[in-house]
């Protein structure tokens, strides 16, 4: 076996998964799975509120975007499912990740800050939107460097 088949075998981490409050909303919840492989991310978002444990969840949106070779400050993308109130934050996200991180990535998304401090105004969404990306860079960059020993 060569060295790049060994390499693309390891290549996959097992799956992290994530809760933190929304940062001006303490008693609702990001849960975020995230997979890093060698050639992708895969990643789940979604909330919750405090104390909630039997309420289901719509299934959001999925987008899948690829960074541009020829553009290298753009991402592509197009949505595999689309859910109205999720569709965006979900394309935002994807377009973020693939470009920061050269890689293409799926993202899905069922998250709703309708129940955040001040009912899902776009600084809540901003600020959550923020802390996913640190969040997951930070994991990203943690991965990458374990799989580089």
């Amino acid at each position: 076996m060569t060295d790049q088949g060994a390499l693309a075998m390891q290549s996959s981490s097992p799956p992290i998964e994530i809760s933190f409050p929304l940062p001006k909303a303490p008693d609702t919840r990001i849960h975020l799975r995230l997979t890093i492989q060698a050639t992708s991310l895969l990643l789940f978002l979604t909330t919750v509120m405090n104390g909630e444990t039997s309420a289901t969840a719509s299934l959001g949106s999925f987008v899948y975007a690829i960074p541009d070779r020829f553009n290298p400050s753009q991402a592509l993308s197009t949505p595999l499912y689309t859910y109205e109130s999720s569709v965006e934050f979900a394309t935002r996200l994807a377009k973020l990740l693939a470009r920061k991180t050269k890689k293409p990535a799926y993202v899905g998304n069922s998250m709703s800050f309708a129940s955040a401090g001040m009912g899902g105004t776009i600084e809540e969404e901003m600020e959550g939107f923020k802390k996913v990306v640190d969040i997951v860079m930070e994991e990203v960059r943690r991965v990458e460097g374990q799989n580089e020993i």
